[in-house]
C-alpha cells in the first residue's frame, strides 16, 4: 500500500528551543523516503518518529545555514553504519560543495553505501522516477538557496458510468487499462486525467519567483514563516517570510494543503501563525507545524 506523508522532524528556526528541535522534514512517497534539511539533531528525532536510515533514498538541502545542513554528518554516518542496502542520492547547492564534503567526512567512519552527489546549479529537473518528477528553484536568500517540488506523472480515472454505458464489466474493466481500446471503445472514452498529487518544499527565502513557481498547484506546501506579519522589515533584511507572505502565496497559488514551519525563537504563541494565514485569506487545510507531526499529502 502506497503511503504519501511528511513527517516533521523539527521546525526551529536558528536556534532549537525546548520544544522545537532544528530543522528536518521526511516525505515518504511510495517507499521513496527523502530528507529534507536535516539540522543539528535529526538523527534522534527520526529515532523519536520511528524514522530509520534504511528509510532514506534522497536527502535535499536547500542551503547551507547550520539550522538546515548541521545534522548531515550524524545523518550520513548513521546510513552507512546501518549499512543501507541502496544507494543514496543527496542534492544540495552547488556552491556548498565544500560544506557538503566538510559535513560527509566531519569524523572518520567507515563508507559502506554509495552516497552520490548531486549538486544542484540552475532551476529545472534533477530527477526523474516512476513515481514522481524531482526539480529545483532558485530562492533568495542571503546565501545560495534552492527550493524542491515533486510532481507526480498525471494518471486516468476510471469512470463506472461510463463503463457502464458501454457495457463493459468484470475482467474487460483491467482488460481495457492494459490494453487500451476494447471492441472499439478507447480508454479515454471510458476515463478521465487525474492530474498528479504535488508536494513543494521552500525554505529560507525572501518573496521571488522561485516561491510561486514552487507552490503552484501543490497539494501541499511546506513553507517556512519564520516572522509573523508586524516583523515584516526583519524578515526582508534576513531573507524570509511572514505567515500572512507564505498564506498569500498559497492562497494565489491554490495549494491545498499549507504547511506553516521555521519559527523564530521570539515567538511563544503558535496560534498566532494561524491566525495571520487565514487573514491573508488562505481557506485551504492548514497546519501549523509541531515537530514529530505526521501530515498525509491531500489525496487526488
Amino acid at each position: 500500500m502506497s503511503v504519501r506523508e511528511l513527517v516533521v522532524l523539527g521546525t526551529a528556526s536558528q536556534v532549537p528551543t525546548r520544544h522545537r528541535n532544528h530543522n528536518g522534514y521526511l516525505l515518504r512517497w511510495d517507499g521513496q523516503g527523502i530528507l529534507f534539511d536535516p539540522g543539528e539533531g535529526t538523527q534522534r528525532q527520526m529515532l523519536r518518529a520511528g524514522v530509520a536510515a534504511h528509510d532514506l533514498n534522497r536527502i535535499c538541502v536547500t542551503h547551507f545555514h547550520g539550522d538546515h545542513s548541521l545534522g548531515l554528518a550524524g545523518v550520513i554516518q548513521r546510513i552507512n553504519l546501518d549499512q543501507v542496502p541502496h544507494p543514496v542520492t543527496a542534492h544540495y547547492p552547488a556552491s556548498g560543495r565544500h560544506f557538503f564534503e566538510r559535513l560527509r567526512y566531519a569524523t572518520a567512519y567507515r563508507e559502506t553505501v554509495k552516497l552520490t552527489e548531486a549538486p544542484v546549479g540552475a532551476d529545472g529537473p534533477l530527477a526523474v522516477t516512476d513515481t514522481f518528477t524531482l526539480e529545483a528553484r532558485r530562492l533568495s536568500h542571503p546565501v545560495e538557496s534552492y527550493g524542491y517540488r515533486l510532481t507526480e506523472p498525471d494518471g486516468r480515472r476510471i469512470l463506472p458510468e461510463r463503463l457502464a454505458a458501454h457495457g463493459i464489466a468484470g475482467p474487460d474493466v483491467g482488460r481495457i487499462q492494459r490494453e487500451g481500446v476494447l471492441n472499439g471503445v478507447t480508454l479515454e472514452d471510458v476515463s478521465e486525467v487525474r492530474r498528479g498529487q504535488r508536494f513543494a518544499f521552500v525554505m529560507d527565502t525572501r518573496l521571488c519567483d522561485g516561491v510561486h513557481a514552487l507552490a503552484e498547484g501543490a497539494d501541499m506546501l511546506v513553507i517556512e514563516s519564520t516572522f509573523l506579519d508586524e516583523d515584516a522589515r526583519l524578515a526582508v533584511d534576513h531573507g524570509h517570510l511572514t505567515a500572512g507572505q507564505a498564506a498569500a502565496v498559497a492562497r494565489d497559488a491554490g495549494v491545498r494543503h499549507l504547511v506553516l514551519t521555521h519559527f523564530s525563537q521570539r515567538y511563544t504563541e503558535p496560534g498566532e501563525f494561524e491566525r495571520q494565514a487565514r487573514a491573508a485569506g488562505f481557506e485551504g487545510e492548514l497546519s501549523i507545524a509541531q515537530d514529530l507531526m505526521r501530515v498525509s499529502v491531500p489525496k487526488r
